[in-house]
């Protein structure tokens, strides 16, 4: 699904500028990258939020309309205010279909409810990252990678070299080595102590 996003050039910069915009609901920001000059924008703030709240417009390729000319761009920055939580300023940088990306993508848990762990031991997920760095093409870049819990036990946990890729997508720490967990079922409080006072009544 196409996330476009559409901005103008911005021809003011500076303090005071960026608050006159901000004032007239609009939303400063920045273009880079690809060996291209960097250009200053302006975007609409409620067409921008509309689509900056949801999951995928983060770690998704989007398409910038640059008065009229389209291309493709990540979410590298922004920033919110830190009262109101509204978007104050956004950069994004140029994709090149040749070269890999760099990218953090969200986690989906999926079958937690029956996970050995949790089903039978009554233990609790405990999720260790909610979102990871990968790198591939940008038409390789996925919305989101699933990990499955469905036969995850009590006290063990689930390590990236563990978890199904799309094809041309790889984990940025698992290449230099790094085998993290990113989930755990923790055992649940008393349970040794339960084991303990069966083993004594019998």
């Amino acid at each position: 699904m196409e996330i476009l996003i559409k901005a103008s050039k911005r021809d003011s910069s500076g303090t005071g500028a960026s608050r006159r915009l901000r004032r007239a609901d609009q939303v400063p920001g920045i273009v880079y990258g690809a060996d291209q000059e960097a250009v200053s924008l302006v975007f609409d703030y409620k067409a921008l939020y509309l689509e900056f709240r949801h999951e995928a417009f983060h770690s998704s390729i989007l398409t910038l309309d640059l008065d009229g000319k389209k291309e493709s761009v990540l979410l590298r920055d922004f920033q919110l205010h830190p009262v109101r939580g509204t978007i104050q300023h956004i950069d994004l940088q140029r994709v090149s279909a040749s070269e890999k990306i760099h990218v953090k993508v969200p986690l989906h848990f999926v079958n937690a409810e029956i996970a050995p762990g949790v089903k039978t031991a009554h233990g609790v997920v405990a999720h260790i990252y909610t979102e990871v760095d990968v790198s591939c093409l940008a038409t390789d870049l996925p919305e989101f990678i699933e990990v499955d819990l469905a036969n995850l036990e009590a006290g063990h946990s689930v390590h990236l070299s563990e978890i199904k890729l799309p094809k041309g997508v790889e984990f940025v720490q698992l290449s230099h080595g790094e085998d993290v967990a990113v989930a755990t079922i923790t055992k649940p409080r008393g349970a040794k102590v339960d084991e303990a006072g069966e083993a004594a009544a019998e």
